[in-house]
């Protein structure tokens, strides 16, 4: 070889790397590791997009509920405006304490009636009846908000780990590679390697953002929890002031 042939090879500039290209020729196991990432990715996102929706709802109907609720004389009118601010929960806590104490103002009337007298004919029989259905409805409520968050935390638990397999995988391919071609150029481990950094990557894209989702939208909950307690509590002081 020439000592100009000789310039013209070292001159010669190495092949570009395109990792995404290395990815796709990748194996199977790979692109089935990279697929569970993703689906998972998606979900989440399609998750946290749904809670964002459903808390900003839950909070601005809230907001009126509570207002109606509070200059509102009686529980029919409450009634009728909770039909269009169904997106609160405390909308599910006024139903039920609604029926509780409808249900117990029947039998109050019912007995009333059957004894001739009709002083008590409005008067509940037990505030701890009507506070046990609201915190029964808390519960319910809870659950409708907490709907979903699992996969959060499944995501944020479960990604890195799923993506960790992968990379492990991939440097197992890439020392394979090595052992086959007995060389450890770059075009010999390229493919192990691009398998081994886009599963890491994919993993943590996909556990970082649920882990952040999942704990914002426990603290919403929390919060929501709280305004459900302090509504429980001015029910029952006006049920008694009012009912009994």
């Amino acid at each position: 070889m020439t000592a100009e042939s000789l310039l013209l090879v070292a001159q010669t500039p190495p092949p570009e790397l395109d990792v995404i290209e290395l990815f796709l020729r990748s194996g199977v196991m790979a692109k089935f590791v990279f697929a569970i990432l993703a689906v998972l990715s998606v979900a989440s996102w399609s998750v946290m997009i749904s809670k964002a929706l459903q808390y900003r709802r839950a909070e601005r109907h809230g907001a009126e509920f509570l207002e109606v609720f509070r200059r509102s004389k009686r529980f029919s009118e409450v009634s009728a405006a909770a039909k269009r601010l169904f997106g609160t929960p405390l909308v599910g806590l006024f139903q039920a304490g609604y029926a509780e104490i409808d249900a117990q103002v029947k039998s109050a009337q019912e007995a009333a009636r059957q004894a001739g007298t009709q002083g008590t004919a409005f008067r509940i029989r037990s505030l701890v009846g009507v506070e046990r259905s609201l915190r029964r409805a808390i519960g319910v409520e809870l659950g409708v908000l907490s709907k979903g968050t699992p996969l959060l935390a499944t995501t944020a638990s479960a990604s890195p780990f799923i993506g960790l397999f992968g990379t492990v995988w991939g440097i197992m391919v890439a020392f394979d590679a090595i052992s086959a071609g007995g060389s450890a150029s770059i075009n010999v481990v390229a493919p192990g390697i691009a398998e081994a950094l886009i599963n890491t990557a994919a993993g943590l894209a996909a556990a970082i953002p649920a882990l952040v989702g999942y704990n914002y939208f426990g603290f919403r909950m929390r919060m929501l929890r709280s305004q459900m307690d302090d509504f429980v509590l001015e029910f029952l002081n006006l049920t008694e002031r009012n009912f009994t």
